[in-house]
């Protein structure tokens, strides 16, 4: 006689129910969440995955969830209640966005000791300080979309809330960082790439990575260690008067962070970085499937596609290689670095767009003209 199959508790269910939807969004912490997120959290999460959202940004909203609701039990005791009342809105700001000067006078000010402690415990919380307004902000958009996704209206676009934003930030005056320090311009990306000089499948493979990532107009690197061989296509030869025609590649992103999922994103590759590439994928014999893999301690090429963290960690490598200080570089450096190289070579802003499919203006001019505004007329007028 067959055994009564044995009931699942509430959090085995949940951490059953995220594995079915691992595939797109990988879990570390799958029993952590499953105890943190509710019910309605998981379907939620299912429901976006069945939508076709991007698995960047479903990360990202899984990660600030995950988050959220481990603050709301500090702070509150209770799952997060949806939509959050306006009060509770206030209390996340009053946490997050506080004056450090007033806190060594005032032990109630910022968020309570009890739950700084909870959230450091879970390993929620590693950093001494209050947040980064950017952080708060992000949280809070992405708790409003959770709200929105739930067919519920909140309170994130009361006055009330978006003057506490405002006058917290006023009153804690913080330097905006780069998220990369140094932009990776030509000259820099070409003493990188001197580092990569020989025939061996780890210099071949970290060449193709730098230039390809650069060329392609500053590649996410999430978009670098997911690129697949299938999203390759050859393009006829580009004609050099005087010379040999240029080899060309486009790159089909499919959809990216600023483009919706009926949108296929081209990108070109011409002459240099598609020999990398193609040398490459010759010696690693990749004719399919992920195109940027990862090197066994004996040379072995997985079949595994190096993880977006890999690609930061190849570049600071080849920095350090280089005499070069690798905590001024990050992945994002090759992004900001292109429009920067754009500008200096006086590349139209429009036209480097095109390639790095910045969608804002505003965003891509803050790389492109910061290369001539310290040197330019208006900056020595006197």
């Amino acid at each position: 006689m067959a055994k009564p199959k044995k009931s699942l508790t509430a959090v085995e269910r949940r951490a059953e129910e995220l594995d079915t939807i691992a595939a797109v969004l990988p879990l570390e912490r799958r029993d952590e969440l499953a105890e943190l997120l509710t019910d309605h959290d998981v379907e939620t999460l299912r429901h976006l995955v069945n939508q076709g959202m991007g698995d960047n940004t479903l990360r990202a909203l899984t990660s600030d969830l995950a988050y959220l609701e481990a603050w709301g039990l500090a702070a509150t005791g209770r799952s997060l209640p949806w939509p959050a009342p306006e009060a509770l809105l206030l209390k996340f700001v009053a946490h997050h966005l506080w004056d450090p000067q007033r806190r060594e006078t005032d032990a109630d000010h910022g968020m309570a000791k009890d739950v700084d402690e909870s959230l450091r415990r879970q390993g929620f919380l590693k950093s001494v300080g209050p947040h980064a307004p950017a952080t708060v902000r992000r949280r809070l958009a992405n708790w409003s979309t959770l709200t929105k996704w739930r067919g519920l209206d909140g309170a994130f676009a009361s006055p009330a809330l978006k003057s506490a934003i405002r006058l917290a930030i006023r009153a804690v005056p913080r330097q905006r960082g780069r998220k990369s320090a140094k932009a990776v311009t030509g000259d820099i990306l070409a003493k990188l790439l001197a580092t990569c000089a020989t025939d061996s499948l780890r210099d071949l493979r970290d060449r193709a990575i730098l230039m390809v990532a650069f060329a392609s107009g500053g590649r996410r690197r999430s978009e670098i260690a997911g690129l697949r061989r299938e999203q390759l296509t050859v393009e006829p030869p580009i004609p050099v008067e005087g010379g040999s025609p240029l080899p060309s590649l486009a790159i089909h992103l499919g959809r990216t962070k600023t483009s919706s999922g009926e949108e296929d994103d081209i990108v070109y590759l011409t002459g240099r970085p598609v020999d990398a590439l193609n040398a490459w994928m010759v010696a690693a014999k990749i004719d399919s499937g992920s195109v940027f893999r990862a090197i066994g301690r004996w040379g072995t090429v997985s079949r595994r596609a190096i993880d977006p963290q890999s690609v930061n960690a190849i570049l600071k490598q080849r920095a350090e290689m280089a005499g070069l200080e690798p905590g001024e570089f990050s992945a994002h450096g090759l992004r900001s670095g292109y429009l920067t190289e754009a500008a200096i070579r006086n590349i139209s802003l429009l036209e480097a767009m095109e390639q790095s499919r910045h969608r804002s203006v505003q965003q891509a001019s803050s790389y492109y003209n910061s290369a001539t505004r310290r040197s330019g007329r208006a900056a020595r007028m006197l």
